[in-house]
């Protein structure tokens, strides 16, 4: 399998899986809104990332998302990122971004949930969101061209070529 066609996969591989994820969080609350019992198994799907404190979640269907409003924007903003990585990208190259550009859009969400969790503030959904969107818009960049390096680079080692395709 050429490189490409690897970048292709962990990237179609990668949004399938995030279009699943945001899909279940929003159908938790549709589930549960029905008496369905299989909400429960939504909402303990996202338990171990997510606090899904139900005053800091969005409701839908007169019930909380499974999970926080903080949460939701980094699966939301993940899911656009996936769309910009493609335009942005395409599948020719794999090239880890700066790293000043990962802390640059994590100082906000940082910010944020460590003023929260000192009680210096009590910040709106409406920032939670925004501050995990710009924080998940950034993240397929990283994710996409690690485990895309990874497989491209085992190959290498398989195939007795261990030089750095960067």
């Amino acid at each position: 399998m050429s490189q490409r066609n690897r970048i292709a996969l962990v990237y179609f591989l990668t949004l399938g899986g995030i279009l699943l994820c945001v899909g279940i969080i929003f159908l938790a609350p549709y589930l549960k809104s029905r008496g369905s019992g299989l909400n429960a198994f939504a909402y303990l799907f996202f338990a171990p990332t997510c606090h899904q404190i139900p005053a800091r979640s969005i409701c839908f269907f007169g019930h909380p998302l499974a999970v926080c409003a903080r949460c939701l924007g980094i699966y939301i903003g993940f899911l656009g990122g996936m769309g910009i990585y493609a335009l942005r990208r395409g599948f020719s190259a794999v090239a880890m971004p700066k790293v000043r550009t990962l802390i640059l859009v994590t100082f906000p969400l940082i910010l944020d949930a460590l003023g929260n969790l000192f009680h210096l503030w009590n910040a709106p959904h409406w920032l939670r969101f925004l501050t995990g969107i710009l924080w998940g818009s950034i993240l397929p960049f990283y994710f996409i061209t690690g485990v895309a390096d990874f497989f491209i680079q085992k190959k290498r080692l398989k195939a007795g070529r261990p030089e750095n395709i960067s």
